[in-house]
């Protein structure tokens, strides 16, 4: 199988003949590290030399994605800490109309070919595009984490204001992007840390008032677009991975190994067969300070407890410096080692 096939079968839950692998996407800092240690020159290079079978290509962070005339991001006017402080611009907001005469990006300002052009140079690997839609973390800059979760209960209204609109935005430039990147994409990957370390950051409540609504809006777009659904959500969300297999999520990421309740165990007790899975090698201890044969001995208890419908990956995406590289190695080549 190719690599594109395989990770098409894993996350359709269908039969592949090795477990997938996604060395993630690592910080900045950690590139020329890996580059020295595997003799590679290049991102692409070292990719194919571990046998990496997944790319993340979204048009968000492309240069030159967004062109608005007066040089603004997609949302720098709302989330300016030194401008509004940890406070955002909509903190002390009571009315739903104050939310019309916001400065909210304009779709029009897109330029999607950056992106086509690396996606139409992209060999025959799994491809995981469209806006990151991290709607969740936007809103809560844009009132400040604490009058986000105050508001939920006493101005509701403002609340779904916001989230309507940036929402709206991040459909329509889904649908303009999905519509021309056609087959040269094969997952909608799209991300919202909905978790800590223990818990929810807010109720199944509210979660179902306030995130569920728009996230099934995102999740529909995606397959009716040919795209399998792969969610990116840090933190202990077990609570309501129900809700995201309801909703049509195909593929779960990062599984944090070491959150509330996302070990492999639990997960594959509660979920295995409902969904597939992507991620699961610790990052907050495992791959910082653990020997190369203690990474390969978690990679197979991973596989025998999540497979055979998963990607082997990080439990976070950004690998940062101080994982060694015969770490990343090993985790590597335990991934693609015969069932």
């Amino acid at each position: 199988m190719t690599s594109r096939e395989r990770i098409k079968a894993i996350i359709a839950q269908e039969e592949a003949d090795r477990c997938g692998f996604w060395l993630g996407k690592p910080h900045a800092d950690t590139w020329p590290l890996l580059n020295d240690y595997f003799g590679t020159k290049e991102e692409e290079e070292l990719r194919e030399k571990l046998n990496d079978d997944f790319r993340w290509i979204s048009p968000q962070f492309m240069p030159g994605a967004y062109q608005d005339p007066e040089g603004h991001a997609m949302f720098d006017a709302g989330l300016d800490k030194e401008k509004y402080g940890q406070a955002g611009p909509f903190a002390e907001c009571e009315d739903p109309e104050e939310v019309e005469t916001f400065s909210w990006p304009n779709p029009d300002y897109l330029n999607f070919e950056p992106c086509l052009e690396i996606l139409r140079r992209t060999g025959d690997v799994y491809r995981a595009s469209g806006f990151w839609t991290c709607f969740y973390h936007n809103v809560m800059d844009l009132f400040g984490m604490e009058s986000y979760m105050i508001k939920m209960y006493t101005h509701p209204e403002v609340v779904h204001a916001v989230t309507d609109k940036v929402c709206e935005f991040y459909y329509e430039a889904n649908e303009r992007f999905f519509e021309v990147a056609g087959d040269l994409i094969d997952g909608f990957f799209f991300g919202n840390d909905f978790g800590t370390q223990i818990d929810l950051i807010c109720g199944p409540a509210h979660f179902d008032e306030f995130i569920m609504p728009w996230f099934k809006k995102f999740t529909d777009q995606g397959h009716a677009h040919g795209l399998q659904v792969i969610l990116h959500s840090c933190g202990a969300i077990f609570k309501v991975i129900d809700r995201l297999v309801e909703a049509g999520v195909d593929c779960l990421h990062p599984l944090q190994a070491k959150a509330a309740n996302m070990d492999a165990e639990t997960l594959a007790a509660h979920f295995k067969g409902k969904i597939s899975f992507l991620g699961g090698i610790d990052t907050q201890f495992l791959l910082v300070n653990g020997t190369p044969e203690e990474v390969k001995e978690d990679v197979r208890r991973v596989k025998k407890m999540l497979g055979p419908h998963l990607i082997i990956s990080p439990s976070h995406e950004a690998l940062l410096p101080n994982v060694p590289p015969e770490n990343i190695a090993a985790m590597a080549e335990a991934a693609v080692e015969e069932w």
